[in-house]
């Protein structure tokens, strides 16, 4: 919700598709405001995006995946990406 401090975001899949953890939900979303600061303290931490950040669309936000310890899938949002020295937005 607008101007709320936290947001969980709970997805569905509505085509059919089934989870491999139960039928519950696919991933949680979660969003973070630094994103290579997020994973360079979770990789200290043992936990690895699944691959590289990316954006869905040009302009989107970034975002990766990681996996809690029962498997579970979590996306990390970078809320505002701000222009980083040798990346382009």
């Amino acid at each position: 919700m607008p101007d709320d401090e936290a947001e969980l975001e709970l997805t569905f899949n509505h085509d059919g598709r089934s989870y491999d953890l139960g039928t519950g939900y696919g991933h949680i979303a979660i969003g973070v405001d630094d994103l290579d600061e997020t994973l360079a303290r979770l990789k200290e931490q043992g936990i690895e995006p699944e691959r590289e950040p990316y954006t869905v669309r040009e302009g989107g936000s970034r975002l990766c995946f990681v996996q809690d310890p029962d498997g579970y899938r979590i996306e990390l949002i970078e809320r505002s990406p701000a222009p980083r020295e040798g990346r382009s937005t």
